[in-house]
């Protein structure tokens, strides 16, 4: 029996007419009973007698009926959930993120996606960038927000906005007297930032070396946000990424980093793996966050 013979068998039985049938599937009553016809003919047993009028079931469409409403059932749930796909509402969205942008650009995004679309769960995972990776290559997670874009082949890196660095000053600090900061202006200081060998303190140690000069962190840190507390211990000067909303935490003065370099946000994903209807959508949000983010910096600087 197929799936139209199948809903033309339950109208009936439901119904009892032809009439009501046909008016049920929104179908004209000779096309109701052609299709009854044509199933009968297939499945090799009458399914209903006329009664005084009435489409009385026999037996074998006794029979028959209650493993047709369960097939119904599921074929029911089979086209809700392949409309909810292809609209994009339902599912699961996994989302790899270093620190930063999982603290400033993700909270953002996902409020935006979860108005739009309640019914979908997100999963949100924070990581360095080696292991967003390794998430992307094994498909535990779909999308990845980090501050390089010097990946793997097999990784595509999306730049989405670029972002430059600020100074995290402890309360009191003599250099607090100052609007914005240079990197002369460090020099000397007790420097708490990026270890060797990632993006930013890349970017950093270049810029420094064409202005003639050398940057040595006494405190090398993997994330910025460990600066924090390292900045209000009065361990020294944090050197570190503006994506944060730094001006949050108590015990810290801010000031930007004047002529200093940038570093990418990059969004990524696999290039083997294909993205779902609601990983695009979340993709978008991500992209809308981070340019919005990025507004309100420079609308600050």
């Amino acid at each position: 029996m197929r799936a139209r013979q199948l809903e033309v068998f339950i109208a009936v039985m439901r119904s009892g007419t032809v009439t009501a049938a046909a008016r049920m599937l929104n179908i004209s009553q000779p096309a109701l009973s052609q299709i009854l016809l044509h199933a009968e003919d297939e499945l090799g047993f009458t399914l209903f007698e006329r009664v005084k009028g009435r489409l009385r079931p026999t037996p074998e469409a006794l029979e028959i009926f209650p493993d047709a409403e369960r097939l119904s059932a599921g074929l029911d749930g089979l086209r809700r959930k392949t409309t909810d796909l292809r609209l994009g509402r339902t599912g699961l969205v996994r989302v790899a993120a270093s620190p930063p942008p999982a603290m400033a650009i993700l909270p953002r995004a996902f409020t935006k996606f979860r108005a739009q679309h309640p019914h979908i769960m997100l999963r949100a995972h924070s990581a360095p960038i080696s292991a967003i990776v390794d998430m992307l290559r094994a498909g535990d997670a779909c999308l990845g927000v980090a501050m390089d874009d010097r990946l793997p082949p097999d990784i595509e890196a999306e730049v989405v906005g670029r972002l430059g660095f600020v100074c995290l000053l402890p309360a009191g600090h003599a250099l607090q007297a100052k609007a914005e900061l240079t990197l002369a202006d460090l020099v000397g200081e007790e420097l708490i930032s990026y270890r060797g060998n990632t993006r930013p303190a890349d970017e950093l140690a270049r810029a420094a070396q064409a202005q003639g000069m050398t940057l040595s962190p006494s405190l090398e840190i993997d994330v910025s946000i460990s600066a924090v507390g390292f900045v209000q211990a009065g361990l020294g000067i944090g050197l570190v990424d503006a994506l944060l909303p730094w001006h949050h935490f108590a015990g810290l003065a801010v000031r930007p980093l004047a002529a200093g370099p940038e570093f990418p946000i990059a969004l990524l994903t696999s290039r083997t793996r294909a993205l779902s209807r609601a990983d695009e959508m979340m993709r978008d949000e991500i992209r809308a966050a981070c340019s919005i983010v990025l507004d309100e910096h420079r609308a600050k600087a």
